[in-house]
């Protein structure tokens, strides 16, 4: 049975996207719209995109391949690149396979983007925009036992890189293990069990997740900054310390709730990345997705950038106190799987 109300959730939803609404209009963002149907979805090596078929009914397009979008990023960078300025979006996203106690095959996302801003800009933003929701929702009545929607308001929100939360929570100084090797033997020296992970990012993610983690945001709101450029993604590295990307997720109480980045506008460089991610797909067995080449030649004309994407349906989590994605939904996956 759920924990609150689902009409209490639906209300809570409807006062946190006007909520979200209001602050960024004041900040002048821009609300958009992107196509939830793409030709080709994010590469991240261990995202599954849902296909569609595309059969078209005239001669006017070709039989191919279509997915349902993991992230509206490339679409909303394209928008960057053509001087759309400050923007934001509200959007269901879809991941298959994704089904757990904090995980629903299709989400809500907000996603936003200021331009001419690096990451300390865009957790500036996040900030206030998740103040304003924490403050809308106090006002807004009680959710389940043990909500707490004064959690967003408490500021400023804690800033710490990963390696100083590793090293806090482990002892462990990935600087000093920079290699695959010598962080396995630091790792299960703390009693972690890596199995057979060789890589520096498969040791590092074993210790993360058994030891980091679940610490991380538990009297405030925790910006996590500065990952291993290993893990940048599609972040720039860190101007003066090329070990680092610009990269930043936040956590509340132990659960991830958005990631970002000051944004790679290197489009050669991008291509590289998207190779290798194409290429570690294969590895692991998983469908490989075509290069979306108007996002490329876009990313080469994108200016300095910022932006970040945040999982609503767990902050409407938080807000009302619920321990399982379905509470705040009125259609959880559990109806169809």
């Amino acid at each position: 049975m759920p924990n609150v109300n689902p009409w209490r959730a639906a209300r809570g939803r409807q006062g946190l996207y006007s909520a979200l609404r209001q602050f960024f209009a004041g900040q002048g963002y821009l609300e958009v719209e992107t196509p939830l149907l793409v030709p080709t979805p994010g590469m991240e090596p261990y995202i599954t995109a849902f296909e569609a078929p595309f059969v078209p009914e005239t001669d006017l397009g070709k039989a191919r391949t279509l997915y349902l979008h993991t992230s509206p990023e490339y679409a909303m960078k394209r928008l960057l690149a053509e001087g759309a300025g400050p923007l934001f979006q509200i959007c269901k996203v879809f991941r298959n396979g994704e089904v757990s106690q904090t995980h629903n095959p299709e989400f809500s996302l907000l996603e936003f983007y200021r331009p001419h801003a690096d990451y300390h800009a865009i957790m500036d933003d996040l900030e206030g925009a998740l103040v304003a929701a924490g403050a809308a929702a106090a006002t807004a009545g009680e959710g389940a036992p043990g909500a707490d929607p004064s959690f967003f308001t408490r500021t400023p929100y804690e800033r710490v890189t990963v390696r100083d939360a590793v090293l806090r929570a482990t002892g462990v100084d990935i600087r000093k293990h920079a290699d695959g090797p010598s962080l396995k033997r630091a790792v299960e020296a703390t009693g972690v069990r890596t199995g057979d992970a060789e890589s520096f990012d498969d040791v590092f993610f074993h210790l993360f997740l058994q030891k980091v983690e679940t610490g991380l945001g538990h009297e405030r709101p925790t910006f996590l900054i500065e990952y291993p450029a290993s893990m940048a993604a599609l972040s720039r590295l860190k101007p003066g310390d090329a070990a680092v990307a610009e990269r930043v997720e936040l956590y509340a109480k132990g659960l991830e709730l958005a990631n970002g980045f000051s944004e790679l506008t290197d489009a050669v460089e991008q291509r590289a990345r998207l190779l290798e991610e194409q290429d570690l797909r294969r590895r692991l067995g998983r469908s490989v997705y075509p290069l979306d080449e108007r996002f490329l030649e876009a990313v080469g004309r994108m200016p300095p950038a910022a932006g970040i994407a945040v999982g609503l349906d767990r902050i409407l989590m938080l807000l009302l106190g619920v321990q399982r994605i379905e509470d705040v939904l009125l259609f959880p996956a559990h109806g169809f799987v």
